[in-house]
């Protein structure tokens, strides 16, 4: 007779942690694709029939989203896709273009050995994410390109805080790739890497307009969308 195995404390953990990260990663992406839009509502029922889970792993997954403001928690426990705060949205562009500007500042006066490689892997990934126009992997591989400079930087407050508005920038992110119907203009791609050259040569002035004319762009191109008219003329 063969003897029955029972799975140990310790792979029942990891099996379940492995089940929150899926349903992390399932709801993450459908959130920050808007394939959930701003507002919807969250069925842990329906959503544990969908991905074959018990609700133990989508409470934690959901936790995980909602402090990472991807979903909020209603007073009667209930759980929508948290709304974009368009009314607040120009602090958070004065926010967020600060940082691109700080921490590259900061990357130039104090990089190391090291930096530089890490800085350019994650640039590699984002290029490749444009030329496959995967714009959830654009959002992804843009965020680490940023994180990397902001860690090269040497200020672990600011690099804490501009993870943060990356983060919560990144549905943003998502209407910006669409607007370029996810195909990226090259020389958005080559920004980057003017980026990298300026942080290299240790050039705290050029890093800084560089940045300052990344976020600039960005912010110009949501807001032009944002504020399209695409309301066509009928005769009645």
């Amino acid at each position: 007779m063969v003897a029955e195995t029972t799975a140990s404390p310790a792979q029942r953990e990891r099996k379940r942690g492995s089940g929150v990260q899926y349903v992390y990663d399932v709801l993450r992406d459908e959130i920050l694709d808007l394939a959930l839009a701003p507002g919807s509502p969250i069925d842990e029922i329906q959503l544990s029939k969908r991905l074959s889970m018990s609700r133990t792993p989508i409470r934690e997954a959901l936790v995980r989203l909602a402090g990472e403001g991807l979903v909020t928690t209603l007073p009667n426990r209930s759980t929508v896709v948290s709304n974009i705060d368009f009314l607040n949205l120009h602090a958070f562009f004065d926010a967020i273009t600060l940082m691109y500007r700080v921490t590259t500042r900061l990357a130039a006066q104090h990089h190391r050995d090291g930096d530089l490689d890490i800085i350019r892997e994650r640039q590699a990934e984002f290029a490749q994410a444009v030329e496959a126009q995967d714009a959830l992997s654009m959002i992804a591989t843009n965020r680490e390109f940023h994180a990397a400079i902001a860690a090269a930087g040497r200020n672990p407050y600011y690099e804490s805080l501009f993870q943060r508005l990356l983060d919560e920038g990144r549905r943003l992110l998502r209407l910006y790739y669409s607007s370029f119907n996810d195909r990226l203009p090259n020389r958005y791609v080559v920004e980057h890497e003017d980026i990298i050259a300026a942080i290299e040569a240790r050039d705290v002035e050029l890093a800084d307009r560089l940045a300052k004319e990344h976020a600039d762009q960005i912010v110009a191109q949501i807001r032009t969308l944002i504020a399209r008219d695409d309301r066509q003329t009928i005769d009645l």
